[in-house]
């Protein structure tokens, strides 16, 4: 992974998004990764709201950077997020006929059953992206994973706000936003940021 991230030659047109992005706001205070995360979620949605609405810690993008370039897994709630993560294979149980049986069965939704079906086959350590639904972060949390970190940006005026903060309060090392907006491209974005950074790390 090294080696991508090396030889990686951003589009013109990205390049010149940032420049465009860095005359509007200014994301310098931050630390690295939560800067480079941020720029990339603003990047992806050119919603400057996003300077203030991101809410994580150092530390915790620090652990599921580090656990990134160990390997670890990565796994999304839906295809849209992991179709928009480019340079990591992903796990997504959602469209898994296994998964559908599973909410049927428990009187879940498809997406908390594809998290169910997920853990089970990584366990403790994977980065966990959820860009779509609530539910999925809600049985995250329910089921006392252990993740590197959790990235929490559903969407939705239904759940998708208190998803996000319920996810705060459960301790979990996780980025997360605090209004209603969100998405898979936004999730995407920020897992992203940690495969692509290339600065120093704290």
């Amino acid at each position: 992974m090294n080696e991508e991230r090396a030889v990686r030659q951003p589009h013109p047109i990205e390049v010149r998004s940032y420049e465009i992005l860095r005359s509007r706001v200014d994301l310098s205070p931050m630390p690295p990764l939560w800067r480079a995360v941020a720029e990339r979620v603003i990047h992806a949605s050119a919603d400057l709201e996003y300077a203030v609405d991101l809410v994580t810690r150092e530390e915790h993008l620090l652990q599921g950077w580090t656990a990134l370039q160990a390997g670890a897994p990565v796994v999304t709630d839906v295809a849209m997020v992991a179709a928009g993560i480019t340079a990591r294979e992903t796990i997504c149980q959602i469209d898994d006929p296994a998964a559908a049986r599973l909410a049927r069965a428990a009187g879940i939704t498809r997406s908390a059953a594809a998290i169910r079906l997920s853990y089970a086959e990584v366990g403790p350590g994977a980065v966990w992206v959820v860009g779509c639904a609530p539910t999925a972060l809600d049985e995250l949390i329910a089921r006392r994973t252990t993740p590197a970190l959790v990235i929490g940006l559903p969407v939705g005026f239904v759940g998708a706000a208190e998803s996000k903060e319920a996810l705060r309060a459960s301790g979990l090392p996780q980025l997360s936003n605090v209004s209603e907006k969100g998405g898979s491209a936004v999730a995407a974005a920020a897992l992203n940021a940690l495969l692509y950074f290339e600065g120093e790390t704290p």
